[in-house]
């Protein structure tokens, strides 16, 4: 049974927020149980993202992340969120051939996940792919800035960018085209900041400064459980990485020194 005091925020809801003067927090997750953790801790939005195929799948990229495991992870997600809103990375090249095949794509994940919206990157190149997706009543999250699916032509993740004419065409072409919210990924704070204010849609920044209408950060790294990964945007709010390999040390020395299970673990 679900809480009948607990409502969803919706598309609508979050689209507002940037009018109502309130901040959005917005975090990844990859399963159930992450998600549901996420959800009580009261975050705006789950992002399931395609960086499940480095966080989760160990690549070094998203690139190899399929729609079929996009769905997979959603589905677990789903099933666990009571109130965020739950968005999902169309991975590459799921969209990139035509809108045709972008309706199809992000149609399956709506259908078959129940999540509210789809994040896709890419502005002025993208504009007509958002356009059908946002008449086919599909939602739409754009994504500017360094573009991870763009890794090849960018030559590596990570790198600043800084083409400030290129990045304000991007974010209102998205927005022109019906996006409802917009990350923007490793761009200078200025920059951010002037297509905040030129925005009406909420901008969601990752490496993009305080100014923009909401963060988004990857949820295991804000935990400290991915490890030696320190980006200057990353903030971690815990070392679970260091507790967990601790507590699984206490238990292996427990079992082979004898010491666990004891009689109160056993049942007579």
């Amino acid at each position: 049974m679900t809480d009948a005091s607990v409502r969803p925020l919706t598309v609508p809801q979050f689209l507002a927020a940037k009018a109502q003067g309130k901040k959005l927090a917005v975090v990844t997750a990859y399963d159930h149980l992450w998600a549901g953790i996420s959800d009580a801790a009261g975050v705006d939005a789950i992002l399931v993202g395609d960086t499940v195929g480095m966080v989760v799948q160990g690549h070094n990229t998203t690139l190899p992340v399929t729609v079929g495991q996009m769905i997979y992870h959603a589905e677990m997600v789903c099933r666990a969120v009571k109130r965020a809103l739950v968005v999902v990375d169309l991975p590459y090249l799921s969209y990139h051939v035509s809108p045709r095949q972008a309706i199809r794509n992000a149609g399956r994940i709506i259908k078959q996940t129940g999540a509210a919206a789809v994040k896709l990157e890419g502005g002025v190149t993208q504009g007509d792919t958002i356009r059908a997706l946002t008449n086919a009543e599909i939602p739409v999250m754009g994504h500017v800035g360094l573009r991870p699916q763009s890794v090849r032509k960018l030559g590596g993740m990570g790198k600043v960018q800084r083409d400030e004419e290129q990045l304000l065409a991007d974010a209102h072409a998205a927005q022109d085209a019906g996006a409802f919210a917009i990350v923007l990924e490793l761009i200078p704070r200025s920059i951010a900041a002037r297509i905040t204010k030129e925005l009406s849609i909420p901008t969601i920044g990752i490496g993009a400064g305080p100014d923009c209408d909401g963060q988004v950060l990857v949820g295991p790294d804000l935990l400290g459980l991915t490890g030696d990964f320190h980006p200057k945007f990353l903030k971690k709010y815990a070392d679970l990485r260091t507790a967990a390999i601790n507590a699984l040390q206490q238990y292996t020395q427990e079992v082979h020194n004898g010491e666990f299970p004891t009689a109160g673990h056993s049942h007579e």
